[in-house]
């Protein structure tokens, strides 16, 4: 499914869910001095039904099934956490760096030998490497510092790594946020600037590598100890390069959003997330967003205590979450794609050592009129609608404060009755491709941290 490979979003989608999550990644960690040392490893092995993402009748071929192994260590160190500080008071500057890798193997065991062939083809190595400081945290006057770059594994729908287009891309990322709390604290203000980039590694497509710089500026007014009403807005300029030819592949954009809403606890054990504001794309032509954005969620503390900061509720502690949000993103089809998702979660730490974490979630994925060309039509090219339903259950227990046993169970299903035309040039051959596509996963892990 091109949408999903060529996706302008940074999530990866390859990544185990403890990885993705620090919360769950550490353990207890080793001290030096004033420092934090957290080294970790993990596997997994099982089932995946379509790591292509293809269709029944794709352009690539049939849905491939394998057996899956991926193995992630992890690397981070930090200055020491408030665990480990106790009452003491934080340092002048906070430090945290991490390293993550992950790299999978595929044992193929349906499709054809040509395909099983190019699924044996695509082991590889993603990973992300971290850095931040803190500086002057807690105080009136703060700064944090970040920067990241990333490497993303796509595949193709052909599975192809040689002599053909793969969407692998590097994803750096870096950003600075000054913060001002006057006084007790009730009040703070933010403001912000951060640059990332998307660049392929196949040069065929390096006409969608882009740039976006944002700045942003957010602020926060707590009126009960747990409770405070919020305000965030950014914008963005998100730049796309012009081909050797003098072609742009695709417009730059200059996407706004503003949002105000109340974020905190109404009854000891229930607190409500309400956003809503605007947001616009404005691009240099062709359709724009402009509409309405928001998020509205609702939580169920299931015997753990939230904490005092509004802004640090979070799906660390035992809880029970129901939520929608609407929002727009930067396409590879057309201009943008708007998406507008329910959700449920359930996060559940059992007696300290059996942790379970469920999420799922339906989305209408709305894609606005396409431009069509001699090489590229669409079924519909006035615009549409896709569905998408995902599904994800985590399971961990602790054997000891430093090993644990996991399972994980995914779904990822996108639901179209779009289809996208290509012509080949040289022998005028039209091929037709379905963008619709089911996954299902189930690995059982195996880790040791820190």
């Amino acid at each position: 499914m091109l949408g999903s490979g060529l996706s302008s979003s940074t999530a990866s989608g390859q990544e185990q869910t403890w990885l993705e999550d620090r919360r769950y990644r550490e353990g207890i960690g080793i001290r030096f001095g004033n420092f934090e040392f957290h080294p970790g490893i993990g596997a997994t092995f099982g089932y995946d039904s379509n790591y292509f993402h293809r269709a029944e009748s794709d352009i690539g071929g049939s849905p491939v099934g394998s057996m899956r192994l991926r193995v992630s260590p992890s690397l981070s160190l930090a200055t020491l956490g408030k665990n480990r500080r106790g009452d003491g008071p934080p340092p002048s500057v906070g430090f945290r760096t991490e390293l993550l890798a992950t790299y999978n193997e595929f044992f193929p065991i349906s499709g054809s030998d040509f395909d099983k062939e190019r699924l044996t083809e695509q082991r590889d190595i993603g990973g992300r490497f971290n850095l931040g400081l803190d500086i002057l945290p807690g105080r009136e006057w703060s700064a944090t510092i970040d920067g990241s770059v990333a490497r993303s594994i796509r595949p193709t729908q052909s599975g192809s790594v040689v002599g053909s287009t793969t969407y692998n891309r590097w994803l750096p990322k870096a950003g600075t946020l000054l913060t001002w709390r006057p006084g007790s604290g009730l009040l703070d203000w933010s403001l912000g600037y951060e640059f990332g980039g998307r660049f392929f590694e196949d040069t065929s497509l390096t006409g969608l590598d882009n740039q976006e710089h944002t700045v942003s500026t957010r602020g926060r007014w707590r009126f009960y100890p747990r409770t405070a009403l919020m305000y965030d807005a950014r914008i963005g300029f998100i730049n796309y390069p012009t081909t050797g030819t003098g072609v742009t592949l695709k417009g730059g954009s200059t996407p706004v959003r503003t949002r105000l809403g109340l974020n905190g606890l109404i009854t000891p054990s229930f607190s409500v997330l309400a956003l809503g504001g605007w947001g616009a794309s404005f691009y240099d032509t062709e359709e724009d967003f402009d509409s309405f954005i928001g998020q509205l969620e609702l939580k169920w503390y299931l015997g753990n205590k939230p904490q005092s900061n509004p802004l640090a509720i979070s799906g660390a502690f035992s809880a029970l979450s129901v939520g929608f949000e609407r929002d727009f993103q930067d396409a590879y089809f057309g201009t943008f794609s708007e998406t507008n998702r329910g959700y449920l979660r359930f996060n559940y730490l059992f007696g300290g050592s059996f942790l379970l974490s469920m999420e799922g979630g339906g989305a209408a994925v709305v894609y606005p009129a396409q431009q069509t060309s001699a090489d590229v039509s669409y079924s519909t090219p006035g615009g549409w609608t896709d569905a998408r339903v995902d599904a994800n259950l985590f399971g961990e227990y602790r054997i000891k404060n430093y090993v644990g046993v996991n399972v994980e169970i995914g779904f990822d299903g996108y639901f179209s009755e779009t289809t996208v035309t290509y012509t080949d040039e040289a022998t005028s051959t039209q091929f037709t491709d379905p963008i619709a596509y089911k996954q299902i996963t189930a690995l059982l892990g195996l880790r040791w941290f820190m």
